[in-house]
């Protein structure tokens, strides 16, 4: 008994150590992972996305109303600067680097290697052109789950009020 149970605890302590000895991820193979998924380009979108909400918010604070020129210099000057400021949060320079800490603190070497020869494959190739699509439509689908579940919330929360207000026997 005692001899399975320190052959149990080796096993333990060996598969532990494999697993900690993991070659950490080099900057060399991330860098080729993040220019195989595109990450730059993808993140591009994505200011890209960011500009087009804040332009839309800009415009959707006007409730339909025409702006005066001078309301609407001011709405040129606010998006211009919030574009600005976007393309500077979200610009490649300034993020690469954050990126690169990451992928190197999460993924071993041979996990970044199975990524690569994946990606380099035709399906991955297509995973990567066509995720950001089906990220998209999943966004726009769940936008339109959330302002539906929206109402329902609103109508439960009336009906909530309602049921408190005939419980405390005030109108």
């Amino acid at each position: 008994m005692r001899s399975s149970i320190r052959n149990l605890l080796l096993l333990v302590l060996l598969l532990g150590s494999s697993a900690a000895l993991a070659e950490p991820a080099s900057e060399a193979s991330v860098r080729r992972l993040l220019e195989v998924t595109q990450a730059r380009a993808l993140l591009q979108q994505v200011q890209q996305q960011a500009q087009g909400m804040m332009q839309g918010l800009a415009q959707q604070s006007l409730r339909g109303k025409s702006p005066t020129p001078a309301q609407e210099a001011a709405i040129t000057r606010m998006t211009a600067r919030m574009v600005a400021l976007i393309q500077e949060q979200l610009s490649w320079e300034r993020q690469e680097p954050m990126y690169m800490r990451l992928y190197t603190q999460t993924f071993t070497e041979d996990e970044v290697a199975g990524m690569l020869a994946f990606y380099e494959t035709p399906a991955g190739r297509a995973t990567i052109e066509k995720m950001p699509l089906v990220l998209r439509q999943i966004s726009q689908e769940s936008q339109r789950s959330m302002a539906e579940m929206g109402a329902q919330l609103k109508a439960i929360q009336r009906d909530f009020v309602a049921e408190m207000q005939a419980a405390s026997g005030k109108p």
